[in-house]
């Protein structure tokens, strides 16, 4: 699998790697990474970082590793590993052998720090954190230099040891760059290196260490010492490269990769926000990080989205430097697009209304076939069954009805998909007045053929009363009804802009009975309804979770 260059022509970060090839720079290599910190599951934005860097490195036949920024251990954990690791193998890409983590890399990272002490650029410092605060200045005023910053060399050296050594509390003492507190750039103004962390266990250290490196000083590093040549990033970035260079100038490191910066994906209707979805965990306002109304991975693929489409969805975006808003319709068709070609069609009534065939026999039962897709006769046919009793979809009845309406009347024919033209007759209520059966007569002349000159209201779909199988299925839609709901620091207003219709479980459907034998993962386009995958967690009723509509409903809703 390669990146279509057709799409991505205009990639900005294309032009500076054939640049860069064509003065030989690095050699003519290109090495990628991927740098995910294990604090969360991996979401639609990460989707694209990854398409970029695994996509340039398999295009321009060079390496991309997967590397954990594991630098906070308040918030990381295994399992937030294994599951990044499943989703980038999910998503169609391998690392091979390079594999990393920067905890690999602590101790070249204390020692790092303690070169820097000793060219006098770097103190430890004892403000606390609002002083810290104070003392940084703002936008328009310069800072002002901490008082301990011209400690001798000799005593930082001492305290940053003792540091290690754990022998000061959290908070009380930090090691701080030496840099420039009047710099126009806040992220000069002598930022934070270490800072001390007890009482927790590193999920791949343990209690080593009780101090950890920050992500500004562990990034830079991290990247030279895998030797990667391209360090891409997204524009939140941009303010730190000073940083990230000045950290790499003045250290004792060979290889000095180049961060280049593009825009992230900020989609309608969604939440990126790792704070604010964790809350939703957290919160239990959805079921879990893979719950499939959640812009997660993980979640994308429990709801049925391929790696495919996401993949075209990431191409079909590009990459620019300029923020934008994408809107979710874009990743809607790049899933209807693949399913819909892939997708075998299969009948599903979500609620079932009862039919009788009064001409048909009693103890007859017809075996007969449909296409498995209408446009691909190498996906084969399936058997289905005809008998006395069908169930179609209520909605699919009306006892009165205009022209408009091209479904089954009273009194009216409509063809039954892949087999006859049915006429209903009479229609059965109970003593509340609800409809519950109707009967019909069927024409055994109009099997696969419509006689001449007759013209029926239009096709339904079905399925046999005798041949089929309960499901529960799951109708999921955006989570949000806000296309920003991201727009705000304010939670109360983010909370407030939840779907509450987000979910609808739907316990009585009847389907073919095929679909008993579907596997976890399976999709299937449910003809008339939409694109339809099996749940990975259902237990005695199989369960369906809808992907995506068969068209855009909510263009129309937000019409009107």
């Amino acid at each position: 699998m390669s990146l279509d260059k057709t799409s991505v022509k205009n990639n900005f970060i294309r032009h500076i790697i054939d640049e860069d090839i064509s003065n030989n720079k690095n050699a003519g290599r290109v090495a990628t990474r991927f740098p995910p910190e294990p604090n969360g599951y991996l979401h639609i934005g990460h989707a694209k970082s990854i398409v970029l860097n695994f996509g340039l490195a398999q295009d321009y036949q060079g390496t991309c590793n997967l590397r954990f920024d594991d630098t906070n251990p308040h918030k990381e954990n295994s399992e937030f590993v294994d599951a990044i690791k499943e989703d980038v193998h999910w998503l169609g890409y391998d690392w091979g052998e390079r594999l990393y983590f920067a905890s690999d890399y602590f101790e070249k990272l204390y020692q790092f720090a303690v070169e820097l002490i000793e060219k006098g650029k770097a103190y430890v410092c004892d403000l606390d954190a609002e002083q810290t605060r104070l003392y940084r200045g703002t936008l328009t005023e310069p800072g002002k230099e901490s008082p301990y910053r011209q400690r001798s060399i000799d005593e930082n050296l001492d305290l940053f040891q003792r540091m290690r050594k754990g022998e000061f509390a959290d908070g009380e003492r930090v090691l701080r760059a030496k840099i420039d507190m009047a710099s126009s750039n806040m992220n000069m103004r002598d930022p934070t290196l270490y800072r001390i962390r007890h009482g927790v266990v590193h999920h791949q250290t343990g209690i080593s260490w009780c101090i950890y490196p920050m992500y500004d000083f562990t990034h830079p590093i991290s990247d030279a010492l895998e030797n990667i040549s391209h360090s891409l990033c997204t524009l939140e970035f941009a303010d730190h490269r000073p940083l990230y260079d000045w950290i790499l100038d003045n250290i004792s490191i060979a290889c000095h990769p180049q961060q280049i910066e593009f825009s992230r994906l900020n989609l309608q209707y969604t939440v990126v926000s790792k704070r604010k979805l964790t809350k939703l965990v957290e919160e239990k306002v959805v079921d879990g990080w893979d719950d499939p109304r959640m812009p997660t991975i993980a979640g994308l693929r429990r709801r049925g989205y391929t790696p495919a489409a996401i993949r075209e969805f990431c191409h079909r975006i590009g990459i620019t430097k300029v923020e934008n808003s994408v809107e979710i319709e874009m990743l809607e068709s790049a899933v209807r697009d693949d399913l819909n070609s892939n997708a075998m069609r299969r009948m599903v009534v979500l609620d079932p209304l009862k039919v009788i065939i009064s001409n048909y026999p009693e103890d007859k039962t017809e075996q007969l076939q449909a296409a498995n897709h209408p446009q691909n006769e190498a996906m084969g046919k399936r058997e289905i069954y005809f008998s006395k009793v069908l169930y179609i979809d209520r909605s699919d009845f009306r006892e009165q009805a205009n022209k408009k309406y091209k479904r089954l009347i009273t009194g009216g024919e409509v063809r039954l998909r892949n087999a006859y033209v049915i006429r209903c007759d009479t229609v059965i209520k109970d003593e509340q007045g609800e409809i519950v059966a109707l009967h019909c007569s069927y024409d055994p002349d109009t099997l696969g053929k419509n006689p001449q000159g007759r013209k029926v209201r239009g096709v339904i779909h079905w399925v046999c009363a005798t041949h089929c199988v309960d499901i529960t299925v799951r109708l999921y839609d955006r989570l949000f009804t806000h296309p920003s709901p991201d727009d705000s620091d304010d939670d109360n207003l983010y909370r407030s802009r939840l779907n509450p219709d987000s979910l609808h479980i739907l316990t009585t459907c009847v389907a073919e009975k095929s679909l008993l034998n579907s596997q976890s993962g399976e999709h299937f386009q449910f003809e008339r309804e939409g694109y339809f995958c099996r749940d990975k967690d259902d237990q005695n009723t199989p369960v369906f979770n809808r992907t995506v509509t068969l068209r855009d409903t909510w263009a129309k809703i937000e019409k009107k």
